[in-house]
């Protein structure tokens, strides 16, 4: 389906929108249209496009209209260059997945949830009628699994919402636990066709995130290689296994939105690990959108990957 739809291979632009410092410099510059243009040539058919908040959406609820502006300008770059592209809100009034963010308060509070639901509300009537070429994903990477029934009950009210204004638009719905894969089998069943499972992979993380400092769950002084790590495409086929039954039992599909290794790691070793992963994708017919297309600490554009670029597009 994802194939055939054009959200089979991608690339995040994430830091450009959202995880920044929101300087106009920085908006105005990160991302331009020659950066669209490479990702075409590199044969990807999607990005996948992070947005906090607060670029589209103030303080009071009302709305940015130069912040859904820059959300047209990357629309406009994408069908310029053949590329579909996934709105991903990536943060919202209340929530954010980054340990130490201000952020919270989302699942037990009304207000927010409704500043949410009305942010969806009017990205679904601005870009509904894209639905050929623009998918929205509702929420990046709930964390806790205690919120777990409440966010099920969220994306619900929130899908129903959508559907007024985009009643063809794929929305891609994930779960707990950063979007695990195991953390799908806690998702409700699809509302309609059009509504499908996403789940992040960066496992495993003890070598995917070696030496990240942002993260409790990394001790940034180890350091493993690849064959030490236990990683191979066995792996990768336990690890999709429980969102690839999830999606059966509920009769829809699954999609990676995030996937990627750290800049820590030799490139060998990265090249490696893209290679075994992509056999698995493959082999399921899994979409996906590698995190990450520049800098974040992930960046496929970045010079230190010049040398194996063209071997590491082919696992892409």
């Amino acid at each position: 389906m994802l194939k055939k739809h054009g959200f089979y291979k991608g690339l995040n632009l994430g830091g450009w929108l959202s995880q920044c410092d929101y300087s106009q410099k920085h908006l105005n510059s990160f991302i331009t249209e020659k950066d669209f243009e490479t990702i075409a040539s590199w044969g990807a058919d999607h990005v996948r496009i992070p947005i906090d908040y607060n670029i589209l959406q103030n303080n009071d609820g009302s709305f940015n209209e130069i912040g859904f502006e820059r959300l047209d300008y990357a629309l406009d770059m994408c069908e310029k260059y053949n590329l579909n592209t996934v709105i991903d809100l990536h943060k919202t009034a209340g929530y954010s997945f980054d340990e130490g963010e201000s952020e919270n308060g989302f699942f037990y509070d009304e207000k927010l949830q409704e500043k949410f639901y009305l942010l969806w509300d009017r990205i679904s009537e601005k870009y509904g009628s894209l639905y050929k070429r623009t998918a929205f994903e509702l929420l990046n990477e709930v964390t806790d699994k205690k919120y777990s029934d409440i966010w099920n009950d969220i994306a619900r009210k929130c899908i129903t919402r959508i559907r007024k204004n985009a009643p063809q638009t794929l929305i891609l719905y994930g779960g707990c636990e950063n979007n695990s894969a195991e953390a799908v089998s806690l998702l409700t069943s699809p509302w309609d066709e059009n509504v499908i499972y996403n789940f992040h992979c960066y496992e495993p993380l003890t070598f995917t995130h070696q030496g990240a400092t942002w993260t409790e769950r990394i001790n940034p002084e180890n350091r493993i290689s690849y064959s030490e790590c236990g990683c191979n495409t066995d792996f990768f086929e336990k690890e999709f296994a429980p969102a690839l039954e999830a999606a059966k039992n509920n009769n829809t599909i699954i999609y990676c939105g995030e996937y990627g290794v750290i800049d820590r790691v030799p490139i060998d070793d990265i090249l490696s690990w893209y290679r075994d992963i992509h056999t698995v994708f493959e082999k399921y017919g899994i979409g996906r959108c590698t995190w990450n297309y520049k800098e974040k600490d992930f960046g496929i554009s970045d010079k230190r990957l010049d040398s194996i670029r063209n071997e590491l597009l082919k696992y892409l």
